[in-house]
């Protein structure tokens, strides 16, 4: 079963397109860094039914230190196993780094796909592109204003993003064992981006505190199974520990947004 296959299977048999950011914040988190277990535990036990996917932000656990680092794999190794964990780590390198990368993420962590930032060229998305039932979500348009810099600049007739999107398609032309998707920021995901994309699986944040509307995704049209991610406003919405409430209610916004 590929990457994909598996991600559409979960958002079938939940009805859900919801993707649970796990970004744990000592500052925020009751007990502080002793706290964060407890935390993600407890969060991820009273989300995992609305979750097509859990998302957890490395540079959270990298902020902790060592012990952040232990916390993730003490987190990766009791996950439920039924839904797909989206590493983003946002890795970027040549391409004799990125194998090592690819099997700390997928061999020794076991992650169902990462995001990678593909600016490198293809050559150094390849290691992470030949694992079966994997998948990769390259950065596209981001959730960031900064994201017209260069991601939404004309490149030689056509715009940046839009030469990622051809990374995906040269890795399935290839017949590529994992799964190559897109990261697409709500905040930025408009018709005329979606538009000029290929249909692949899509990893969506922005929605919730970043202030991306899902009427953005209304009627695109899109086929290949895609996430949105909710991280803030689930795990560090103000006022509100109802975790499975607050998961419950985005899982439906989302879900109807996309027509499920």
């Amino acid at each position: 079963m590929t990457y994909a296959e598996r991600l559409s299977s979960r958002i079938n048999e939940t009805g859900s397109a919801l993707c649970v950011g796990l970004d744990p914040r000592p500052g925020l988190t009751s007990g502080g860094v002793e706290g964060v277990p407890e935390y993600l535990k407890r969060l991820v036990g009273e989300t995992a039914e609305y979750a097509a996917a859990f998302k957890p932000n490395m540079a959270y656990f990298e902020a902790m230190g060592l012990r952040g680092m232990e916390m993730l794999e003490r987190l990766l190794e009791v996950m439920p196993k039924e839904v797909p964990v989206i590493l983003d780590a946002k890795r970027s390198d040549i391409g004799e780094t990125q194998k090592y990368y690819a099997q700390g993420y997928f061999e020794n962590w076991g992650v169902d796909a990462v995001t990678l930032n593909p600016f490198l060229g293809y050559d150094t998305l390849e290691p992470f592109l030949d694992w079966k039932g994997k998948g990769v979500y390259l950065l596209a348009v981001t959730s960031n204003v900064g994201s017209r810099d260069f991601q939404r600049r004309d490149c030689e007739g056509r715009r940046l993003f839009e030469r990622v999107g051809d990374l995906c398609d040269r890795a399935s032309g290839e017949g590529r064992e994992t799964t190559a998707g897109l990261v697409v920021g709500l905040t930025n995901a408009d018709g005329d981006v979606l538009g000029n994309l290929p249909d692949v699986p899509l990893l969506i944040p922005g929605l919730g505190a970043q202030g991306g509307s899902l009427e953005a995704l209304r009627g695109s049209g899109r086929e290949a199974p895609s996430v949105v991610n909710v991280s803030r406003g689930i795990g560090y919405a103000e006022g509100n520990e109802d975790y499975a409430g607050l998961a419950s209610h985005w899982a439906g916004e989302i879900a109807k947004s996309l027509e499920l």
